[in-house]
């Protein structure tokens, strides 16, 4: 069984209710490169970054 409209639906809500988004910008081939990376270390892209933010910022993870 597929992934219906209706999930897509319930899913988009509720990411727009619980998470913002950040938009950021990077040359053209480096986001291949951190996606490989972040593969590399078992992470998502998305947990990989937000990783890097929380370390750079001092906090812990999801702090």
């Amino acid at each position: 069984m597929g992934y219906t409209e209706a999930q897509r639906q319930a899913t988009a809500r509720y990411n727009k209710k619980a998470y913002d988004r950040i938009e950021i910008f990077v040359r053209k081939g480096k986001k291949q490169i951190i996606k490989e990376f972040a593969q590399q270390q078992g992470l998502s892209t998305n947990k990989f970054i937000n990783g890097a933010i929380d370390q750079a910022m001092g906090r812990k993870e999801d702090a």
